[in-house]
């Protein structure tokens, strides 16, 4: 393990955020300057290099010892050790290849070790360019301490939390810390203290990139003392929540051995006491008892069927790290999804635009230009605007040639490279019938004003048809253009004088719909001038404004639907503004007028009153890693089962507290990647969905597998227990008990693992989180089945016996009935409440036809082949003797289903 940082001396540190720039260096002890090389190096001594501390995985002999350690497991060994004192030895191996077969699968499959802190540690930049004895150097960012000053510009991540003292157009994209959904403007003036992560405009922080401008700032916090240092200290100090499957089979391992070696005992204790046997022989038989009671296949099933469930995920774009979250998901009585990236398409998209005396809505979303643009329900088709609308064409052109982004079409997908507000801009103009990359061969860009954070706008100029002069197209803050126009452009095409009020109330309505406001105007100069601020400071004509977002996904509102349907809450937690987070919950179909809970708001909340609150509240906003983690762990104090997804770093913490982590896998960090149970493919809430489907699918088939492997060991056992409390030789020998659990059993229950999803899996209610794998109706059906068993064998074996045969044949004929009625239980079991009297249930999967089909092979084998004879004492049967099991085997059948209907009539 690598050794962490050397703890600094235990002061608070400052709120870097409400100081000024010179405050910050004054508090640093530090100058703009940088510092010296010796003091930089004394600092490296106290606080330690600028990385984080790794965490050494745990050994394997660890991670095996694990697997064993589960109470069902226990009971297999100590039957495997039983029968090998026995000299039993091929019964022992079995048991025994059965345990070593669930621990390798288990092993396997939690293998990987926890990576989070790792990755975290790799998203701290490699080198960094600091100043020291007042010259630029170029260092390894892990000889970074605080109070040096960095030099960052756009592409660079930044090597640890700073204050910036000077910014020029800076831009950092902040996504993966905060949630924010485009890149940050930075200036260096201080802010409140109370202001959240993502408001503090005077910080930059370790991991996060600078997308557009230069800035240099005072590094304030290195290592674990950075926010991404915090994080990695927060992933620390969650533990591993144990899945309700995992708590569920554990339960059903100590029902079933205390139920089995209580019958054990029991049955010692009457045949010594009671019956007078001797106590070698009654052992023998309550070990007998013993491993017919125990389903020795059922870990390796259920370990099978979740590696199906596994598979079927990953052609649903879901890929499983952690094998029992396969199960858990169709546990999940709330979703915790993250805005940004997973509900959303991570796209900024125009969705309206205002003009003078109307209001255009712009169909589509993210960055391919397909949609229309309506008007009042009314298609407007982009070789007619120059007549319908051309204040909107001009609007548009403004849009394609006052920018500077581009977008490139790769097969299906558009990329963008550049700001993602001009990227929404170039998709309105292609929308609107221009090709950009034409219109810019037609009308270069002859001047420019760059985006300038102070001013706040961007003007090119280009080429009009008259040699006299330039058009000039403006973009910017809506509020700072309406300053610099003093006309506007009505939808005609003509020019009024401005409506001050008009545009305000506009502006007001599309911040309240959660939408981001930029405004285009447009000026003419004289050409051939070098364009400056003085040509567009005033005198513009505005064009319009643009309300612009990152809508929610298509499918993600279908999703959000099918999980409320089935029961599901989904809960929005994002980092975003209160504002958007609400209007894309209600796009989502989440409610209307949502009412959102910010970060300051959960902090001035204790646990008690943030349970409370989370079970009204949908919309959590400007949310931090410790506020992510505090609203899982509220939920789950409730009782819920909780899906949390994210793809940024700030969501690491969440994702691993959740029961289920469900990370992003295209624009996922690999922080979250590895913090998460389950990784999709494709980015899509909609997979989640799928996944849940999937998972509910899963716990349905290890739910038909335990009910029709429990009433085959029910029947065994109760046979033998009424054989000894009857003074009765055994109706079936131990080893021909063990070759029908190892053999027929698992063959017929390994199909129930690839059964279908059935129709009604996502109209249900989530199922309790306690709620038992042996439920009551569970329960109910494995003695009935049990009792229909025991009921079959003992008459199978004492009508062979009065038919004249010997006690072997009456045997083998036991065994195959008890056969017979396992191969017609299991086309029952397929529909645990449902009918299985139509095409598809008698039909069956091709699957169940096989399994049958190998089944009815085995039993010819070990009923006719000589050798497996002398194995396990059996004889050959007549065809009558045969029918006589089949017959015997549809009457349980036909039992069964008439118990079914009357279930349905008394519980609809």
């Amino acid at each position: 393990m690598t050794p962490a940082a050397p703890t600094p001396p235990a002061r608070p540190a400052p709120a870097w955020h409400a100081l000024t720039s010179a405050q910050a260096l004054e508090a640093l002890h530090a100058s703009a300057h940088g510092l010296g090389q010796a003091e930089a190096e004394q600092r490296l001594r106290q606080h330690g290099p600028n990385r984080l501390a790794t965490v050494a995985p745990p050994p394997l002999w660890r991670r095996i010892a694990a697997q064993f350690h589960n109470l069902l497991i226990y009971v297999l060994l100590a039957a495997a050790l039983t029968t090998a004192f026995m000299a039993h030895w091929v019964d022992a191996a079995v048991i025994l290849a059965v345990v070593l077969l669930n621990v390798g699968i288990g092993v396997l499959q939690e293998g990987k070790a926890e990576k989070a802190l790792e990755a975290i540690r790799h998203l701290l930049a490699p080198h960094a360019r600091v100043w020291r004895d007042g010259r630029a150097h170029d260092v390894d960012a892990a000889a970074l301490v605080p109070g040096d000053v960095v030099a960052l510009a756009s592409g660079d991540s930044l090597p640890a939390d700073v204050r910036w003292l000077q910014t020029h157009n800076l831009r950092v994209d902040e996504a993966a810390l905060t949630g924010e959904s485009v890149p940050v403007e930075k200036a260096p003036h201080p802010v409140a203290p109370d202001a959240a992560l993502g408001d503090r405009l005077g910080m930059g922080y370790a991991g996060t990139l600078v997308t557009q401008g230069q800035g240099t700032a005072v590094v304030v916090a290195t290592g674990a003392q950075t926010e991404m240092g915090r994080i990695g200290k927060l992933l620390a100090t969650v533990e591993q929540t144990t899945t309700p499957l995992v708590r569920q089979m554990a339960a059903l391992g100590r029902t079933l051995t205390f139920a089995v070696l209580g019958a054990a005992a029991a049955l010692f204790a009457y045949g010594v006491l009671v019956r007078g046997m001797a106590v070698a022989d009654v052992f023998m038989t309550a070990v007998g008892l013993a491993v017919a009671a125990i389903p020795e296949g059922l870990p390796a099933i259920m370990s099978i069927t979740l590696a199906i469930g596994v598979q079927r995920m990953a052609r649903r774009h879901a890929v499983v790290r952690r094998l029992p979250a396969v199960e858990t998901l169709g546990a999940v009585t709330v979703i915790c999804s993250d805005k940004t990236g997973t509900l959303t398409r991570n796209e900024m998209t125009v969705q309206q635009v205002v003009l003078a005396d109307q209001t255009i809505a712009v169909e589509g979303a993210g960055y391919a230009p397909l949609g229309t643009l309506q008007r009042q329900g009314h298609t407007l088709q982009p070789a007619e605007l120059f007549r319908e609308a051309p204040a909107l064409l001009a609007l548009a052109e403004a849009a394609a040639l006052c920018n500077d982004a581009a977008l490139h079409r790769q097969g299906d997908l558009w990329h963008l490279a550049g700001d993602p507000t001009e990227g929404a801009l170039l998709t309105l103009a292609m929308k609107a019938g221009i090709a950009p990359s034409e219109l810019a061969q037609e009308r270069p860009r002859l001047g420019v004003v760059p985006f300038e954070s102070e001013h706040r706008y961007m003007a090119t100029a280009h080429p009009n048809g008259d040699p006299g002069q330039w058009t000039v197209w403006v973009k910017g803050a809506p509020e700072r253009l309406l300053d610099m126009c003093h006309r506007q452009l009505q939808t005609n095409g003509e020019s009024a004088p401005l409506d001050h009020a008009h545009w305000l109330a506009a502006i007001e309505a599309q911040a309240r719909a959660g939408r981001r406001v930029l405004a285009l105007a447009r000026t003419t100069v004289a050409a051939g001038q070098r364009l400056d601020h003085a040509h567009v400071a005033q005198g513009l004509t505005l064009l319009g404004l643009v309300g612009i977002i990152d809508p929610p996904r298509q499918e993600a509102i279908q999703a959000v639907a099918q999980c409320r349907a089935a029961g599901i809450r989904v809960k929005m937690i994002t980092g975003d503004h209160a504002v958007t987070a609400s209007a894309i919950a209600g796009q989502l179909g989440m409610g209307g007028g949502l009412r959102a809970l910010t970060g300051p708001d959960i902090e001035a909340l204790d646990d008690a009153a943030l349970q409370d609150a989370v079970q009204s509240v949908d919309v959590f906003a400007r949310a931090s890693p410790e506020h992510k983690l505090r609203l899982v762990r509220a939920l789950q104090a409730r009782g819920e089962v909780v899906a949390m997804t994210g793809d940024g770093v700030n969501d690491a913490p969440a994702l691993k507290q959740a029961d289920v982590g469900v990370a992003m896998g295209r624009k996922g960090t690999e922080a979250a990647k590895q913090a998460g149970a389950i990784v999709l493919a494709d980015d899509n809430f909609a997979s989640i969905a799928h996944a849940v489907e999937e998972g509910r699918t899963v716990y349905d088939n290890l739910r038909k597998t335990v009910t029709f492997l429990l009433p085959i060991n029910g029947g065994e056992s109760l046979s033998l227990l009424v054989a000894v409390l009857l003074g009765l030789a055994l109706p079936i020998a131990p080893a021909q008990i063990l070759w029908v659990n190892m053999v027929s059993s698992i063959a017929l229950a390994m199909v129930l693992a690839f059964e279908p999803t059935e129709r009604d899996v996502m109209r249900r209610a989530p199922r309790p989180p306690g709620e038992p794998m042996l439920s009551g109706f569970v329960v109910w059906r494995v003695l009935l089945v049990s009792g229909l068993f025991t009921a079959g064998i003992f008459g199978a074996y004492q009508w062979s016996l009065a038919q004249g045969h010997a006690v072997e044949h009456a045997r083998t004929l036991a065994v195959n009935t008890l056969v017979a009625m396992e191969v017609f239980y299991l086309f029952s079991v397929r529909y645990l409440k449902n009918p299985s009297f139509h095409w598809q249930g008698v039909r069956g999967t091709p699957r169940v036809l096989a399994a049958v089909g190998a089944v009815a092979v085995l039993q010819s084998l070990f009923t006719y082949v000589p050798f497996m004879q002398a194995l396990f004492h059996t004889q050959p049967l007549s065809a009558a003797e045969l029918a006589l099991c089949a017959g015997t085997g549809a009457a349980v059948l036909v039992l069964l289903e008439l118990e079914k209907a009357v279930l349905r009539r008394v519980r609809p």
